[in-house]
């Protein structure tokens, strides 16, 4: 009974030094979420005023846990220039990048992971404005000039995949403008490792459901843009790319209206805004694309209509309001060509909302699947079904 006791308590140590080194392990990867003062809302040393508040964080460490080079600024909500209020997307500070400037933060993750990268940005006195974020090699340059939102900021996110355990994450103002302090607001910086969800067996859309997509953050109630994206590969959006000029959003059930789950697509700008997946088919085999159809409840004037691809099929499908229902089922019937079909949406007209008639909106598209046309099936389970009927007959006379 005694070597029990030993053994049973040796073993506890062990298994709480394993439960330790655990803990320690993974208290140095990068967790999901904001990343360290990504908000931009920790005092430097000695205060916000130390920076200036529209005057510049110059040397390396002057905004806390972030790397800078040339004008980085920190900004405070309200705050004019000339006669302009500079927007911070979220709470009191956020940084905005001058001409050339670039600020960075490193990042332990596991090598060979994909991972997406949430901000916000706004625009302020230049031209023609954007924003590059890299984690090098990979590196997008954002195109600002398009305000999705009457609110003068947007949320965007993009993916990449780790090449090592430590990764850079910079975002660069590449704009040069005669006034060195334009330049893009940037906010709200979040990360969140994606997973490639499982292959449903009935359908051959991957992530049709969209709950697999970047950080969205509770109190995000603009949606996150996806911009352009032809690489499947690393898409903040597992399974999808976004094959246009303009951005889809990703929307999530506790601001918007989803047909089904907690995340969905909403789609932007006609044909500018296009999502598509190449799904395994079989060739000469008839199958059938449903999805959900529905309205966003963000105010968006009507009428709403996709345009639905699967293969060299394509319809266009108008959603129909219904006081019981903010969304309904629709469908198209193809024969598979090849072995890889292209499954895609678009939205048919440019929508705006009506409550101030200027921020982007359209229909959503949720629950996109892909099956064998259920005729083929309904035939084998009628064949089945009259089978069983003469069974039980021969046995009622039996």
């Amino acid at each position: 009974m005694a070597m029990r006791i030993v053994w049973s308590s040796t073993r506890t140590k062990w298994v709480s030094l394993s439960g330790l080194l655990l803990l320690h392990l993974a208290a140095g990867q990068l967790q999901d979420g904001l990343l360290n003062n990504g908000d931009f809302e920790t005092p430097p040393a000695g205060g916000f005023s130390n920076l200036g508040l529209g005057g510049r964080g110059d040397g390396p460490t002057a905004i806390p846990s972030w790397k800078t080079n040339g004008t980085v600024e920190a900004v405070e909500s309200g705050q004019k220039q000339g006669g302009m209020i500079l927007i911070v997307p979220q709470g009191r500070h956020a940084v905005r990048l001058g001409n050339d400037a670039e600020i960075s933060q490193d990042m332990k993750v596991e090598k060979g992971s994909l991972y997406s990268i949430t901000f916000s940005a706004a625009r302020t006195c230049a031209q023609l404005e954007s924003l590059n974020v890299s984690v090098p090699p990979a590196s997008q340059t954002i195109d600002l000039q398009t305000l999705y939102s009457v609110q003068g900021w947007d949320s965007y996110a993009w993916a990449f995949q780790a090449q090592d355990d430590v990764v850079s994450l910079l975002f660069r103002n590449l704009g040069m403008e005669d006034d060195p302090t334009c330049g893009p607001i940037l906010d709200d910086v979040a990360v969140k490792k994606l997973f490639t969800p499982d292959k449903p067996k009935d359908n051959a859309v991957l992530n049709g459901d969209f709950e697999e997509g970047p950080w969205m953050f509770r109190n995000e109630s603009l949606g996150i843009l996806l911009p352009t994206n032809l690489d499947e590969e690393t898409s903040s959006l597992p399974g999808w790319i976004v094959e246009s000029n303009r951005a889809v959003r990703y929307i999530d059930s506790y601001h918007f209206t989803v047909p089904q789950g907690k995340r969905a697509i909403e789609l932007l700008s006609g044909k500018e805004g296009i999502i598509s997946q190449m799904v395994e088919t079989t060739p000469n085999k008839p199958y059938r694309l449903t999805f959900s159809l529905g309205h966003a409840g963000d105010s968006c004037k009507q009428p709403l209509a996709v345009m639905a691809f699967a293969g060299d099929q394509a319809q266009n499908i108008h959603y129909t309001p219904n006081a019981n229902a903010t969304f309904q089922t629709a469908d198209l019937n193809f024969t598979a060509k090849a072995d890889r079909t292209r499954v895609a949406f678009y939205s048919i007209y440019y929508n705006t909302r009506s409550d101030d008639m200027s921020s982007l909106c359209g229909p959503v598209v949720d629950d996109i699947r892909v099956a064998l046309s259920g005729s083929n099936r309904i035939n084998v389970i009628g064949r089945l079904g009259l089978g069983f009927g003469w069974f039980v007959f021969v046995l009622v006379l039996v």
